[in-house]
């Protein structure tokens, strides 16, 4: 091992126990309370900013011993301006206007930190996102007329974003404080007493002897995971390296089985009850608890699913995929499986008792879903032990620093936007540009979601949009939690979104496969998911919103019209499809997801018509297989 190895060895040694103590701390605060708003954003944002700065180097060219005292610089300066917001903020209310020199210069300097931080953790795009507010910002007099205002010096700049609530230590760091890193934490130490790969072989054993079933797997596995992971990557690289291989050995192209896992975990992202940052944002911006807001996307994350499982069904009997590439992995995945391993579940349970039965806040559920996942580790031998509960905080910690990173940096873009008033000039553009057409106000959002999502985290991409765009559909008369879930669910949909699919091109890399051919099957795979959010617009129903006899008929209708897209989408039903079969069953798919009295009337008149023609054409087909193979007397 060379110096320069030995000392990334050494900066990844001292991460690793800043991330330790990390999560021992969140876990402490939320038990205690004892650290409110600024000094926890302060502490979390340090602690981050520390590990960001050790993990990624500034470049990897020559120069590396510049770049590792330039990362301890920066390492220094971090500690320096959090140990002054700590100090600063009780005193900073009696001044509020009148920031002091040493106001400024640490605001300056937390501005450049996590502007290096985003840049090296998150990305460039996120970055140039935030560099474009700061500037809008400053000489707001050279923009165009429609989004022009009279500009903030640098002083006010400094203020807003270092010691004020619109800035980095706003809203969303404070989601990211209190909220995110609980979940996040739960979700590592429940990967690492063993959960994870009980949801894998659990998945395995229920769908490795029906068609189809390491797809299937990928589905089942991918969505029980999402409920402890709020990233669509995440979901990739923990059940990829199972699933791909799988349906590759089945008879799948590689393009064709990374998309299948990229759609899939993307779909994790949408499933209660963890669903990333952006959910409790959405709680926070619509002033409703968490619990509701989890309860409302259920129906179209189950949605979703389902379609995903109908598409890949149809497609397992097309193309005559085997049952027997699951064997091997059936058989391990079986004797793997204890009654006694179901013990995992069991803080999935607490942590669903206490947020949507006892009522508490979602950071207190997930604290003694916690406590529950290290207590019941330690009662059961197929749990991995303390030492692997040690690495599994470590891992949370770590798991944090994107998250909070890029919730520090959106601060920047949500204070600009809002001390600028960039928002309501937006919204009122954007209506006109529509023509006051909700169909194509739906349109040009769902655009700007997955355009923004392609570069950036669905934490970013959902807050630009709920304060430019939502207000705008709010005022065309859809209702709020609907307007708002619109924006989350394409922002998450962008993941598999080309030209940037991060979730599909993740799943590329395990495959081996072409990242723009995984990029359009997974477009295809998840066509359904581009349709739901439209639907459960124009019908809140979908969202848990109306009389139990509406939504239960609303739930009805969507799921025969999601298997009638299905099988529009991949061709075969109970049979092959002709061109106009499959256009017919896509109508009528269509018609049945819109929860409408007529429309739903007319979708089952076209599934009648062509589900008949689909069930002649197999009755057909079974008595051809008789009449070949005659029944033993």
């Amino acid at each position: 091992m060379g110096d320069l190895d030995k000392v990334q060895h050494g900066r990844n040694y001292l991460a690793g126990i800043v991330a330790f103590f990390f999560s021992v701390f969140h876990l402490w605060n939320t038990y205690t309370g004892y650290f409110p708003g600024q000094q926890l954003t302060a502490i979390h944002l340090t602690g981050v900013l520390i590990m960001g700065f050790l993990l990624k180097p500034a470049w990897l060219g020559r120069w590396k011993y510049m770049e590792t005292v330039l990362s301890f610089l920066c390492i220094i300066l971090s500690i320096g301006s959090g140990w002054y917001l700590f100090h600063a903020y009780e005193t900073y209310h009696a001044r509020a206007g009148m920031p002091t020199t040493a106001d400024i210069i640490w605001g300056v300097i937390l501005i450049i930190l996590v502007m290096e931080g985003t840049r090296r953790i998150v990305g460039n795009a996120l970055t140039l996102l935030a560099l474009f507010f700061l500037i809008y910002m400053y000489w707001g007099s050279a923009f165009p007329m429609a989004i022009i205002h009279r500009g903030f010096g640098l002083p006010e700049i400094a203020e807003i974003m270092f010691l004020g609530t619109d800035g980095i230590h706003g809203l969303p760091l404070q989601i990211s404080a209190r909220y995110v890193v609980m979940f996040i934490i739960f979700g590592a130490l429940l990967q690492g007493s063993g959960g994870g790969q009980f949801i894998i072989d659990l998945a395995t054993v229920v769908f490795g002897h029906v068609r189809g079933g390491p797809a299937k797997v990928s589905v089942l596995s991918s969505s029980l995971f999402g409920t402890i992971s709020g990233s669509a990557v995440a979901n990739v690289m923990v059940d990829g390296w199972l699933t791909i291989p799988l349906m590759k050995k089945m008879g799948c192209s590689s393009a064709f089985a990374a998309a299948v896992e990229a759609v899939a975990s993307t779909g994790g992202q949408l499933m209660p009850p963890v669903m990333g940052a952006a959910a409790f944002l959405m709680a926070e911006f619509l002033g409703m608890s968490y619990a509701k807001v989890a309860l409302a996307a259920l129906i179209p994350a189950l949605l979703y699913y389902l379609a995903l499982y109908f598409i890949l069904d149809f497609e397992a009997a097309r193309q005559g995929w085997t049952k027997a590439a699951i064997k091997d992995s059936l058989v391990l995945s079986k004797s793997r499986l204890h009654w006694t391993g179901f013990f995992h579940l069991f803080p999935v349970l607490v942590l669903l008792y206490f947020m949507f039965i006892h009522g508490s806040t979602p950071f207190i559920a997930a604290l003694w879903a916690c406590f529950s996942i290290v207590v019941i580790a330690q009662c059961f031998p197929q749990s991995r032990g303390m030492r692997n509960l040690v690495s599994a905080l470590v891992d949370g910690g770590k798991g944090a620093i994107e998250v909070a990173t890029a919730c520090a940096v959106v601060g920047i873009v949500l204070g600009a936007i809002t001390q600028t008033g960039l928002g309501i000039r937006l919204s009122s553009l954007l209506i006109s540009w529509s023509g006051a057409n909700i169909y194509i106000l739906l349109i040009l959002t769902m655009v700007s979601s997955l355009v923004l999502g392609m570069g950036l985290p669905t934490t970013a991409c959902y807050i630009v949009v709920a304060v430019t765009v939502v207000p705008a559909i709010i005022k065309m008369g859809i209702i709020p939690l609907a307007a708002h879930m619109f924006v989350f669910y394409f922002g998450i949909i962008s993941a598999i979104t080309p030209p940037v699919a991060l979730a599909a091109y993740a799943a590329a890399g395990i495959a081996h496969s072409d990242p723009m051919k995984t990029g359009l099957a997974a477009i295809r795979l998840g066509l359904s998911g581009f349709i739901i959010p439209f639907m459960f617009v124009l019908g809140p129903s979908l969202l848990l919103v109306g009389t139990p006899l509406t939504i239960t008929h609303s739930v009805l209708t969507a799921v025969v019209g999601i298997i009638s897209l299905s099988a529009g989408i991949v061709g075969y039903g109970l049979a092959p499809l002709r061109i106009w079969e499959r256009l017919g069953l896509a109508a009528a798919g269509l018609l049945l997801i819109d929860p409408s009295l007529m429309t739903d009337l007319i979708g089952l008149l076209l599934m009648v018509v062509f589900g008949g023609r689909q069930f002649l054409a197999w009755r057909v087909k079974r008595k051809g297989i008789a009449a070949i193979i005659p029944t033993q007397s």
